[in-house]
């Protein structure tokens, strides 16, 4: 009996200490690419929030087919632009 009773201790030890490990194995995390795919379209509410001079400036840059960051820098003096405009309206 003292036999079995050992060895019934040292396989339940064993299943233990064997358990941890194969608790402790992560998941893999998605690739990169994937995420980067994952975009969600602007809702009604965003597209309205975009004010008139936004807009202009925007139909600006796809007649001249600007992109990345020739387009970012051509929107950003366009609308420092509209903003000087308007402003300098407002005073008078």
């Amino acid at each position: 009996m003292p036999k079995i009773s050992s060895l019934a201790t040292a396989t339940v030890l064993a299943g233990f200490l064997l358990t941890g490990t194969a608790f402790a194995q992560t998941t893999t995390p998605p690739p990169k690419e994937a995420a980067k795919t994952e975009t969600k379209a602007p809702t009604p509410e965003e597209k309205k929030a975009r004010s008139a001079a936004s807009l202009e400036c925007s139909k600006q840059a796809d007649a001249k087919s600007l992109h990345g960051k020739e387009r970012k820098k051509f929107r950003r003096e366009c609308l420092k632009e509209a903003a000087d405009k308007s402003g300098g309206d407002k005073a008078k």
